[in-house]
């Protein structure tokens, strides 16, 4: 296996086996002069343990993502792929990158030698299936690109792409054929946290057509009844030669003619002379039909020069990733940086055609508006934290088109604003509706091009009208009863984080009474503090604790259901991003919260009860693995204590993410997980979004250079900083000191160098004045 292919196709395509094809291999010599980021990606990271990461080709934020699958019936493939697995079904066209839910895997292309075989098999009986054995040394992945060997078929496989358009290259040892599963999919089940070889289970698959349009061309269209419960997707796919013969089926039996509909349909394509030639095929994808996806094809790629797509699909990997580098640390340390990178551009993904027609979150196909873009995919509860803070910094023009989806997808929707939507579908996926954070951190960074106003009345009508999910005792109660409501302590939690961000949207749509209201209501986090236990607590309808209480348990009575979403008290406790002097003031001030704090990172790791894999990479009771504990390791800066930040940080850094298959300690989340890793190595983070500020952490490279646009550059520089010069000892900012432990976005932006010294030893007085502490709702503070 490598992330660094620089291939001879006729060592890779011919045989010679793994020795034959890793000798063709070249890896740059690390640190070496003129390194560049593409080279140091390595897009297998993530896709071992709970990453859930694919290393398919794929464009920045691109609708195709072209890669194998190994899987698609267990929680830990997910994307499709796992990197413990040693079969590959075939190469689909769209995958998701680190949830912890299955979807996707469409259009699934299966190149094959000797007689066609239907069944797809299983991990656990791959005998007489289309699956085909390979080894991860004859595998190669980079930023584009994609590339794999079956030692028994001796086929050969290369798979690059174009925005909306995939390109395959494979090389037979003679006759071969390919095999079209339309009815392949994930088979995930939402609710199933297995980690385990499930059974197979059919893919929901509903009003399926594969059409013959000529010998050099297959169209088809599908409706899935997966996660994105009837999601339609459609395809037209192109071949570089003609077949010789069709074989169409429909539940695996033989239909005549050009034409076949239904659920699980599949085609085999009959090549006797694919040994005589490299063997290519282009497949476009379209949300709207399948004139769309052929206008999708014909435009991207009218030619048939794969290695011309892949260099350009390096490009603009190479200009994406240039708009953040680093230098100093290891090669090890800047190739996990890299790939965080690579991953935090991967999603949201594009879901427009290029006349710009789209299928809405009502299932009408509309039109963006000129010089606009409609995406999906995106990941809210997660990548509020910090993937769109990040995007918000490095890709500003990129993330107002995000923002504007966002506002649109609220107008479109029936169910009022999004929370997790994928291919024009609400898939009501987590708690809360943080899309307001998203649009509301916008707003307060001052973006340009949005029409924030547009937003609120769906918004307000969430705020003060609808009764669902249990916003109706929310309101009345100041809390959601545990007894009432699942999850009912987080949605406490995180509706008031919600208040927080609309109270903004009120602002910016000029009702500040709204605002007010909303405000107050986003203290409702202090209606579930139990004083006596130092922790939030869940309550019942009668005002009363639930009991039994363990803070360790994710719920009280966890045969009914959990008071926690993906955490427990100990990390909920610490949920409040907003008003985090008032959570102090709760514990009775900065030395309590300090030690409360302390208490999270040493205490004993088990979980009481049952529990879920998405608690994962604990430090104490922190679990860096899963989002809820992401922003805690910098609320020591509150309290006047950053230095012990700057510790926990580094450790987390050099902790939580190696350059590994199982890299990463949790599902990277469409960015997330990969976006913390940015910022932090940075030495700066987002605690709260909507305040639109950063709080210090600690540097891991000597420089950092980050393109915040309109031609401006923030530089970040460190010197001295190492494995034990973790503590921040002073800070200048275009040269002048800065004694404050944060630093605002608008600063920020206007360009500038921001210098670290950092030592060997804390310096207790840097950000201990409350005046240099970062603001927060219960204390304002100035730049």
């Amino acid at each position: 296996m490598s992330a660094d292919p620089t291939i001879d196709r006729r060592s890779l395509m011919v045989g010679g086996g793994a020795a034959a094809l890793a000798a063709t291999v070249s890896v740059p010599a690390a640190a070496a002069a003129g390194e560049q980021p593409c080279d140091l990606v390595d897009p297998f990271i993530g896709t071992g343990g709970h990453g859930h990461t694919y290393p398919g080709a794929a464009r920045p934020f691109g609708m195709v993502q072209l890669g194998p699958d190994t899987d698609n019936a267990r929680w830990d493939a997910c994307s499709g792929y796992h990197h413990d697995d040693r079969s590959i079904l075939g190469f689909s066209h769209t995958h998701l990158s680190g949830t912890g839910v299955g979807d996707l895997l469409d259009v699934l292309v299966v190149p094959r030698v000797g007689p066609v075989v239907l069944d797809p098999g299983s991990l656990a009986k791959p005998e007489g299936s289309y699956r085909q054995r390979f080894s991860h040394a004859d595998e190669r992945a980079s930023p584009g690109y994609y590339a794999v060997r079956f030692p028994d078929s001796e086929i050969a496989a290369e798979l690059t792409v174009t925005e909306r358009v995939g390109l395959h290259r494979y090389v037979f040892p003679g006759p071969g054929h390919l095999l079209v599963d339309f009815a392949h999919g994930n088979r995930d089940e939402p609710d199933a946290a297995s980690i385990g070889f499930d059974p197979p289970r059919p893919t929901p698959v509903t009003d399926a057509t594969l059409r013959l349009v000529g010998r050099d061309m297959l169209v088809g269209s599908r409706r899935v009844q997966q996660w994105a419960g009837g999601r339609v997707i459609h395809f037209a796919m192109r071949l570089s030669r003609p077949f010789a013969e069709a074989r169409l089926h429909s539940n695996d039996r033989p239909v005549a003619g050009g034409e076949v509909s239904g659920a699980a349909l599949k085609v085999a394509l009959m090549f006797p002379d694919a040994g005589t030639a490299p063997l290519l095929v282009k497949v476009a994808l379209s949300g709207v039909d399948i004139d769309g996806a052929i206008r999708n094809l014909d435009t991207q790629l009218p030619h048939w020069d794969f290695d011309r797509v892949r260099r350009e699909a390096r490009q603009a990997w190479t200009t994406e990733l240039a708009r953040m580098t680093v230098e100093g640390a290891s090669v090890t340390d800047r190739r996990i940086f890299y790939t965080a990178a690579y991953h935090a551009l991967l999603a949201p993904t594009l879901f427009c055609d290029v006349d710009g027609r789209y299928r809405g979150m009502d299932t009408a196909v509309h039109t963006v508006p000129a010089g606009s873009r409609n995406y999906s995919t995106y990941s809210l509860w997660d990548t509020y934290r910090t993937l769109h803070p990040l995007l918000t910094l490095v890709q500003p023009d990129r993330n107002a088109d995000l923002v504007r989806g966002l506002v649109r997808m609220a107008n479109e929707s029936p169910h009022g604003p999004p929370v997790w939507p994928l291919q024009g579908i609400e898939t009501h996926c987590m708690i809360g509706w943080h899309s307001a954070v998203v649009i509301a951190e916008a707003a307060a960074k001052r973006v340009p091009g949005i029409d924030y106003a547009a937003a609120w009345p769906r918004f307000r009508e969430l705020a003060f009208d609808r009764d669902t999910k249990g916003l109706d005792p929310y309101r009345r109660l100041g809390f959601i009863p545990s007894d009432k409501v699942a999850e009912a302590a987080s949605k406490t939690l995180e509706y008031a984080y919600d208040d927080w961000a609309m109270a903004t949207l009120a602002d910016v749509a000029e009702a500040p009474d709204d605002a007010a209201k909303l405000r107050e209501r986003s203290r409702n986090y202090r209606n579930l503090f139990d004083a006596k236990t130092g922790f939030i607590r869940p309550r019942l309808a009668d005002g009363g604790w639930a009991e039994p209480f363990d803070p360790t348990a994710l719920g009280h009575d966890i045969r009914h259901w959990r008071d926690f979403t993906e955490c427990n008290a100990w990390q909920a406790t610490f949920l409040n991003q907003h008003d985090i002097y008032g959570l102090i003031a709760l514990f009775g001030g900065d030395a309590a919260f300090e030690a409360k704090l302390d208490a999270l990172f040493a205490a004993d790791s088990a979980i009481a009860g049952e529990s879920v894999p998405d608690i994962s990479g604990m430090v104490g009771q922190y679990a860096h693995g899963n989002e809820p504990s992401h922003h805690v390791a910098y609320l020591y800066a509150y309290c006047g204590t950053p230095w012990k930040t700057q510790a926990r940080v580094r450790m987390l850094l050099a902790g939580q993410y190696r350059a590994a298959p199982d890299g990463l300690s949790g599902n990277e989340d469409c960015g997330q997980m990969s976006a913390w890793y940015l910022m932090s190595a940075c030495g700066l983070y987002p605690v709260d979004p909507v305040s639109a500020l950063y709080v210090f952490g600690a540097p891991q490279f000597a420089r950092a250079t980050l393109d915040v646009g309109g031609g401006r550059r923030v530089t970040i520089e460190a010197p001295g900083v190492s494995a034990e010069a973790v503590y921040i000892q002073s800070v200048t900012w275009n040269g002048r000191p800065w004694t404050k432990s944060w630093i605002d976005h608008a600063e920020l932006a206007k360009g500038g160098t921001l210098a670290f010294t950092m030592g060997r030893r804390p310096n207790r007085a840097f950000g201990r004045d409350p005046a240099d502490r970062p603001p927060s709702f219960g204390r304002l503070a100035t730049a």
